[in-house]
């Protein structure tokens, strides 16, 4: 029988700290894990067989490969060296093992698509199988394997007052051979956001002393928004920052202005519900990992088909929809668009277009530089109308124009083949007696008969017993409840008079 190692020896061997969507070393609970186990080995893991997805693009691939050297430069001013591997992770995991003896894995849990799921299941099995001990710590407050919503939010909460580990008696394991980043994907966004922690701390330091004071009015508008949003969203998603890093920075700016009437209180509170709501609607594909490829309520799982020539219209900012092409094109260009936006142009291409949510969400979450898993497939879910649990809402694009753009300017910056069209015919250019002069289509489907139509398919699933009996279980499971402090943390909370409503707009912040 082989000698078990003694506790000095088994010190000694490296502890593979094993980086995902956590690229940072504060507010790291796996690093401080870790450094108490043994000397720590940092590695991440470019896996090409993830990079092929039709959920992934290059806008991501090149945000990811900001965000990893900067983590690079972060683990070298502890002492720590990062093994960058390419490859599967198991293969990966194992070579390191068998190389160094390791016998401990930490990482952070990790929400993510169908495919990071069953990967990990995949390096669950290897662990076992290779007596490697696995030790995934949260990093958020979405709550792994949890029974129910009941108490979900002060669960919740209470990760967020919680302390943060701190990382004491750090010892670097020797250095592994590592790859070049791998030359997979191009990135197709020259505008995107640049990556790392660097620059999220950057962005979060302007939002909360400069930026966002208009935030709770601004951040509907993609004019206003760009501005007065956070932008954090990309670095969110690949944790370059922590949301417990962002909603403490904010509680700290909210304990400063408290009483001074300089009119920060509704952006800060406003910024801390989305945080939340960022929590809770990934707890959804936590508790759902189907739900990015069912519908919530079955009701709904095959309501739509496709069209390929109306998703391609879409796709491209050509439907003939002004404000619909000025927020396809812009997000094409640039690999964001505020949370109102992005709501209206999927309620469009599921009830104007009647689309399946499945493809539509596809497209959006290869265009998002920010695609977080959780948040993506849960909203689609929602704007599309098929969890069961939420109220049918389609927007209307040519209000939506006169709202959120009402002198045109973001509409013409993006749709230039507009320019001779009058200001108050802007958003319905085929009013305009000069259209058929124009170089831009008509619209691709009568809105108002198509809206129409939408309204009574949807409605028309959602009758009987048998339907409200299931959506009964949905709300079960997934709508949370108030919290300690009487707050709503729940797909079906009341709207405050002359406030946004956070149920209807997706959480980019």
């Amino acid at each position: 029988m082989a000698r078990a190692p003694a506790m000095s020896e088994a010190m000694t061997r490296p502890v593979l700290l094993w980086f995902k969507r956590d690229l940072r070393v504060a507010d790291h609970p796996a690093l401080a894990h870790a450094a108490a186990l043994g000397p720590v080995l940092p590695v991440y893991v470019v896996e090409p067989e993830y990079w092929a997805l039709e959920d992934v693009s290059g806008r991501q691939f090149a945000f990811l490969r900001e965000c990893v050297a900067d983590l690079r430069d972060q683990l070298d001013a502890l002492g720590l060296t990062l093994c960058l591997r390419v490859g599967s992770a198991v293969d990966v995991l194992e070579a390191l093992r068998a190389r160094t003896g390791a016998q401990h894995l930490v990482s952070h849990e990790e929400t993510g698509n169908a495919w990071t799921f069953a990967r990990d299941r995949a390096v669950a099995h290897w662990a076992r199988g290779q007596g490697v001990v696995w030790t995934e710590l949260p990093q958020s407050g979405v709550v792994r394997r949890l029974p129910g919503r009941d108490g979900w939010a002060a669960r919740r909460n209470a990760f967020l007052r919680a302390s943060v580990a701190e990382v004491s008696g750090l010892r670097a394991a020797p250095a592994q051979p590592g790859d070049a980043w791998p030359d997979l994907l191009a990135d197709d966004c020259a505008d995107r956001q640049p990556g790392g922690r660097t620059a999220a701390l950057t962005l979060l330091e302007s939002f909360l002393t400069t930026r966002g004071q208009d935030y709770r009015r601004a951040m509907s508008s993609p004019l206003t928004g760009e501005v007065a949003c956070s932008r954090l969203s990309p670095h969110l998603a690949l944790g370059t920052v922590s949301g417990r890093e962002a909603a403490r920075a904010t509680a700290a700016r909210q304990r400063e202005v408290k009483g001074t009437r300089v009119g920060w209180g509704g952006a800060f509170k406003s910024f801390q519900a989305r945080l939340a709501w960022r929590d809770h609607f990934m707890q959804k594909l936590e508790d759902a990992p189907a739900l990015e490829q069912r519908c919530l309520h079955s009701a709904y799982q095959d309501l739509r088909g496709d069209d390929p020539a109306r998703r391609a219209a879409w796709e491209t900012g050509e439907t003939g929809v002004p404000f619909v092409d000025a927020c396809m094109r812009y997000l094409e260009a640039t690999g964001w668009l505020n949370f109102r936006m992005r709501s209206m142009v999927m309620s469009f291409a599921s009830y104007h277009l009647w689309l399946d949510w499945r493809q539509t969400g596809l497209h959006l979450a290869r265009r998002f530089t920010d695609y977080e898993p959780g948040i993506h497939w849960s909203q689609v879910q929602m704007q599309s109308g098929s969890t069961g649990m939420n109220t049918v809402r389609i927007y209307n694009p040519v209000k939506q124009g006169l709202d959120q753009d009402p002198q045109g300017i973001f509409t013409r910056r993006w749709l230039p083949e507009l320019a001779a069209v009058p200001d108050i015919l802007l958003q319905e250019p085929w009013r305009w007696e000069g259209a058929a002069r124009l170089a831009y289509r008509a619209p691709i489907v009568d809105l108002a008969e198509a809206a129409r139509a939408a309204r009574q398919a949807i409605w028309a699933v959602r009758k009987g017993g048998a339907f409200r009996a299931e959506a009964a279980r949905v709300i079960e499971k997934h709508a949370s409840r108030k919290d300690p402090q009487g707050h709503f943390v729940n797909d079906r909370a009341p709207r405050a008079k002359g406030r946004a409503d956070p149920r209807q707009l997706g959480f980019e912040f």
